[in-house]
């Protein structure tokens, strides 16, 4: 039987095999799926609220456990690993709070003789396709949310972060969910596109890249099935003439390189007002050079490996490409001893010069670098920051609110910040445009994507005496 490999960045070693589910297995889980959601559908939100908080608090007391692993498998340093877990409580249990509200019947004006109301029910069961650079934050996104608005969830996590899709279950079977509601599948792409494909699910989420949400949408070509595809990102970030430079660079650079800068909304791409660009640059170079990179199972260290080799020489490339077409780069790779091509312990890069004409400024990176421009004015940083396929979030950096609700409303991006990036507010509702993809997570607005609006119209019978 063909198996699951999860080769660990940290030493190129397997730290976790599974077999994967064969054709039985999945027919298996998908027919337990449809026979559970009914009754998971009838029972009262609140008690579905509670479920999810219970399995919240398992996880968290399991954090030590589940940062290692999350370590181990992709490689964030355990310093920083188990703080996923902190954002998994906070997003669950925000949508939990407002889940009886946010799925309550909506009700219309008196109308006489008749009852009038829009009920929001749930989709059936829900496929949730989970990336490996924040797998237990992306997954809850979509898990949690199906869950409570009735839909029984099969979760797909990638083949990186195998660990994580069964400690998820785990969590909530221990806590007493319904056999059938929650189940995992370690599934291969085929696998999963012939589940969409069969007609075996009513709503998938998919978080990844811009050609899996293009398979994704040819597999369910001529089903009308509900989908959520969260792509790709080569977020900006504007730091105005007013902006606090000292907060700007730390808020920014932070956002760039957290996470090896393997981050959907990670900033990608940096412009500067012309009369702070050279302070900034050089804040900016000084902060950087002082990342650690090493192994992430040392607490010392501060920036991780990539996910592979390939995908850390992938920036390499797009770094060279740009040096060679008159890019300036700003920190030295030497002074990171693991830096190697061939070697997904890739150090930090920072670069000026840059324009839209090289790949590093136009194509998503997801890694440690990025360029900085200058720029005179507003409307050159709005037409820079809306010079993208893509459209996850965008941050301004200024004292003036008026000023970034203004740019904001010219951005085409999903989330606007203010001194701010790289964050997820689950009251907020997460979403992309262009090729960062379509749909909706989160918020009170995420439910209305796990679920399907019924109207009731009922007409009463006129009484005798009438």
């Amino acid at each position: 039987m063909e198996k699951l490999r999860c080769i660990s960045p940290v030493d190129n070693s397997v730290y976790a095999e599974r077999p994967f589910a064969g054709v039985y297995e999945i027919q298996d889980a998908l027919n337990r799926a449809r026979r559970a959601q009914p009754a998971w559908a009838r029972l009262p939100v609140a008690d579905k609220a509670a479920l999810v908080n219970e399995a919240v608090a398992w996880l968290i007391q399991k954090k030590p456990q589940l940062a290692e692993e999350i370590c181990w498998q992709m490689g964030r340093p355990i310093a920083y690993a188990g703080g996923e877990i902190d954002g998994l409580a906070e997003r669950a249990r925000y949508m939990a709070e407002i889940a009886e509200a946010a799925l309550a019947d909506i009700s219309l004006p008196a109308k006489s003789g008749f009852t009038r109301f829009i009920r929001r029910v749930p989709l059936g069961t829900s496929l949730v396709i989970a990336p490996w650079n924040y797998p237990y934050l992306t997954a809850i996104n979509a898990v949690v949310p199906a869950l409570l608005a009735g839909n029984s969830v099969l979760l797909k996590h990638s083949t990186q972060t195998p660990l994580c899709a069964e400690r998820l279950v785990e969590a909530f079977v221990a806590v007493g969910i319904p056999e059938g509601v929650f189940q995992y599948l370690h599934l291969d792409h085929r696998d999963a596109e012939q589940i969409i494909i069969n007609r075996d699910v009513e709503h998938v989420a998919f978080t990844g890249s811009v050609a899996g949400g293009a398979a994704i949408e040819t597999a369910a070509a001529g089903r009308f099935v509900s989908l959520g595809l969260e792509l790709g990102g080569k977020d900006p970030a504007y730091v105005r003439a007013d902006a606090d430079l000292d907060h700007a660079v730390a808020s920014v650079i932070d956002g760039a390189f957290f996470n090896s800068g393997q981050s959907c909304c990670g900033i990608e791409r940096i412009y500067v007002h012309e009369s702070l660009f050279d302070s900034f640059v050089q804040k900016a170079a000084a902060l950087v050079a002082q990342y650690r990179l090493g192994r992430p199972d040392d607490p010392g260290t501060t920036l991780g490996p990539l996910i592979r080799a390939s995908a850390a020489d992938f920036v390499r490339d797009q770094i060279d490409e740009a040096l060679a077409q008159g890019a300036v780069a700003h920190i030295d790779g030497g002074a990171f001893e693991l830096d190697q091509r061939g070697s997904p312990y890739m150090a930090p890069q920072l670069l000026t010069n840059v324009s839209h004409t090289m790949r590093v400024m136009n194509e998503e990176s997801f890694g440690p670098v990025v360029g900085v421009m200058a720029v005179a004015d507003d409307e050159q940083a709005l037409a820079l920051m809306n010079d993208s396929e893509y459209g996850l979030t965008a941050a301004i950096y200024s004292g003036d609110e008026e000023a970034a609700i203004r740019l904001g409303d010219c951005l085409q991006t999903g989330t606007v910040f203010m001194n701010r990036c790289d964050y997820l507010d689950p009251a907020l509702a997460w979403t992309g445009v262009k090729n960062s993809g379509r749909g909706c997570t989160l918020s009170s607005v995420g439910f209305e994507y796990v679920t399907r609006p019924k109207s009731f119209h009922l007409k009463r019978q006129a009484q005798p005496h009438e």
